[in-house]
């Protein structure tokens, strides 16, 4: 088993900057080169990709809506994943879930969530 935990989230304005963190742990996901991603979902909306990255970091890949905005990266040796979001704005503003994948890259199923960090943009 695969336990994420995500943390960062919080209220700012638009403009405003924030790095959202997500700690891995768990026997499976040292066993696995898992790739990585952040999902968002705000009130009334379904859940959407926002941005993946391949174990080694070599390969990433954004949503249309935060290229340019958002940076995702990570840390295997902490076991941790970020998604650096700057020049943020209102409708950025939904619940940030981070996922793992062992279907290698690009990945196209994730096995494992984490609860999810809300931040909310106010304009």
């Amino acid at each position: 088993q695969v336990q994420l935990v995500e943390s960062g989230g919080g209220l700012v304005q638009a403009g405003d900057s924030l790095r959202l963190s997500c700690a891995a742990s768990g026997r499976t996901f040292s066993s696995y080169a898992m790739a990585m991603g952040w999902f968002r979902q705000a009130p009334g909306k379904e859940r959407e990709f926002v941005a993946a990255i391949s174990w080694g970091g070599a390969n990433t890949n954004y949503a249309d809506s935060v290229k340019g905005r958002f940076t995702i990266s990570r840390e295997n040796a902490k076991n941790t994943v970020y998604l650096q979001m700057n020049s943020l704005k209102p409708e950025d503003t939904a619940v940030y879930y981070c996922a793992a994948t062992r279907t290698g890259w690009p990945p196209y199923e994730y096995d494992y969530w984490g609860q999810g960090t809300q931040v909310t943009v106010s304009s």
